[in-house]
């Protein structure tokens, strides 16, 4: 199957085998199309993603094992296997696995542009928060 702009199906075998390692365990591109992306998120116990925020898409996260204590803007939840949450775009957002086994997420992101210089991640989130409110 030849990859071009006409293509109406996302080359799904090209993309599944993309994955990479970092600090808080693994992510692996199911796949892609102009405006949407699929990851599957595996975060290693007791470690996060460093809170950031992206302009120009939504997530959505969809447990699939583990817990996973997430805030996205004020709100902080904890969330189970089999429940969800959405991420929309502009929200100051983090995940964190507090549990004693791997965390799986199934990610959708959604927008115009799904670009990695679209992510802002701030140093420290008590920071950003109070800059917000100061607006």
């Amino acid at each position: 199957m030849t990859h071009n702009e006409n293509n109406v199906l996302p080359n799904v075998n090209q993309s599944s085998s993309h994955s990479d390692i970092r600090y808080w365990g693994k992510v692996e591109l199911i796949e892609e199309g102009e405006t949407y992306r699929i990851n599957r998120l595996e975060i290693k116990p007791k470690h996060s993603i460093k809170p950031q925020i992206h302009y120009h898409r939504s997530e959505h996260w969809i447990i699939v094992s583990g817990i996973a204590k997430v805030s996205c803007g004020n709100e902080e939840r904890v969330l189970n296997r089999n429940e969800s949450t959405f991420v929309p775009p502009a929200a100051l957002h983090k995940v964190e696995n507090p549990g004693f086994i791997p965390l799986i997420i199934l990610e959708i992101q959604n927008g115009e542009y799904l670009g990695e210089n679209d992510t802002e991640r701030p140093s420290d989130l008590t920071l950003v928060s109070s800059v917000a409110e100061s607006e």
